[in-house]
């Protein structure tokens, strides 16, 4: 049940992935869970429909659907015990190189793991706990990430986008806002209980 600002938020985006979060690591990557990423071009009190690089989704709305906020932040809100989400592309190292980084407010863990994104082709998305921070070069920071089953270094370039994530109001989604869910799929088409928008319109960098 959402009652906090912090339950609110972590319905957020990845509230679809606790499922594969509570399993055991998959013998190769899973792929993304159902998102929709794009523009509002139209909304009723029920349902939203965005205009997205596949064309435009219709997405109902539960009746407790919440928003949350990304709020940029600097990189040194990235600390020791964060937990965050970072969209991650995977060298040949073995390590990863942020792509954009969410800090989760104290007490919420969600979507924790490592497994398939659709950012960017190839790209993956880390949850969990940072160990040890050390500053890299430019401004940059290295540090590990720790999951129920497993650990990622990750390279977090400065200029990347880093958001801290907060409770936001319906009133925030509107006509040409941009806007980022994880969906779930229904025998009556695509809902969710949750609706991202970025600070003053920005867009959601995940």
């Amino acid at each position: 049940m959402i009652r906090t600002a912090a339950t609110a938020l972590a319905a957020l985006a990845l509230s679809a992935t606790v499922a594969a979060a509570q399993t055991p690591a998959p013998a190769a990557p899973a792929g993304p869970p159902p998102i929709v990423r794009g523009t509002v071009t139209a909304m009723t009190e029920t349902s939203l429909t965005v205009k997205t690089d596949k064309g435009p989704q219709v997405v109902g709305l539960t009746p407790s659907w919440s928003v949350a906020v990304m709020k940029p932040v600097a990189i040194d809100a990235i600390q020791t015990g964060s937990f965050i989400g970072t969209t991650e592309m995977p060298g040949k190292d073995g390590m990863g190189k942020s792509l954009e980084v969410h800090v989760f407010p104290p007490g919420v863990k969600m979507g924790e793991g490592h497994y398939g994104w659709d950012l960017k082709p190839g790209s993956m998305m880390t949850n969990g706990t940072v160990g040890e921070v050390v500053a890299g070069k430019k401004g940059s920071r290295e540090l590990d990430v720790s999951y129920s089953y497993g650990k990622r270094h990750i390279t977090v370039p400065a200029n990347v986008p880093v958001v801290q994530i907060g409770p936001g109001k319906r009133e925030m989604v509107k006509v040409g806002t941009p806007v980022f869910m994880v969906v779930g799929k229904t025998p009556n088409g695509m809902v969710t209980n949750s609706v991202s928008v970025g600070e003053n319109g920005a867009k959601p960098p995940m």
